[in-house]
């Protein structure tokens, strides 16, 4: 049962009613995930208080985003107060961890602690490079360090696709990666383009690529996924909301 047909719908989320997950120093995703919005359905933030790390390194990177995996569940059970029906996560490196393997087990976790279904930007960004359909090489950017990295590409592998190339901006810390700038966006996708690339990605879910990467798929010529994008979308369509929304990409208006 879906819409003003539920029980007590909410009278502004009355398809349903997302809790969404973001670090307490990502600015990104609230106003991203707005801009993807649908009527019917709200989005309810809550922030992972975290402090702003100093991202200087390999290890330290690492640590803060373990900090955010660490703080999610008390997050969680916060914005569980004004009854969602489905959690998205505003945050994704910890997403990509272990694989695979350890994405659903993440996953897993936060559904038993909320007793609701979960989308993360990892899981998503799988799903929608299947969406697309014929899609084995790609390439993919983030903020993140080097390590970091590695675990996408692990994560993209086991999914089944290889990557060709990848760069890590290795952003200073997490504030500084909503500073990372739209012409450098695009000189990132242009850099990681190629023939031998099916796809572009970007991870990273405090920088707001929709709008660039909707760009570059028309002068590319391939798919380019923003998480951001695939996030919401993939939260759209498990809930059975289909409506394509234009101006964000193939992602949101085709699939």
């Amino acid at each position: 049962m879906t819409g003003q047909d539920r029980p007590n719908a909410d009278q502004l989320g009355y398809r349903i009613k997302f809790g969404v997950l973001g670090p307490s120093t990502n600015t990104v995703v609230q106003p991203d995930f707005d801009d993807l919005r649908v009527h019917g359905v709200t989005n309810h933030y809550s922030r992972i208080v975290v402090n702003d790390t100093k991202a200087v390194s390999n290890e330290s990177f690492m640590a803060g985003a373990w900090e955010i995996s660490d703080n999610t569940i008390e997050t969680v059970k916060g914005v569980l107060t004004c009854k969602p029906n489905y959690l998205v996560m505003g945050m994704s490196a910890v997403t990509f961890f272990g694989g695979a393997e350890g994405a659903v087990k993440w996953r897993e976790n936060v559904e038993q602690v909320s007793g609701l279904g979960v989308s993360t930007g990892s899981e998503a960004t799988a799903a929608a490079l299947a969406a697309y359909g014929g899609i084995k090489k790609v390439a993919f950017f983030s903020p993140y360090y080097p390590t970091a990295n590695a675990e996408v590409r692990n994560f993209l592998s086991d999914h089944g696709y290889e990557t060709v190339r990848d760069i890590p901006l290795q952003c200073p810390s997490w504030t500084a990666i909503a500073e990372v700038s739209e012409r450098r966006i695009i000189d990132t996708f242009k850099a990681l383009d190629g023939d031998d690339v099916d796809a572009i990605i970007q991870c990273g879910t405090n920088i707001s690529a929709m709008r660039a990467a909707a760009a570059a798929e028309l002068w590319l010529g391939k798919p380019v996924i923003a998480i951001n994008t695939a996030t919401y979308w993939h939260a759209l369509r498990a809930n059975g909301i289909g409506e394509r929304v234009h101006g964000f990409g193939r992602l949101m208006s085709e699939f």
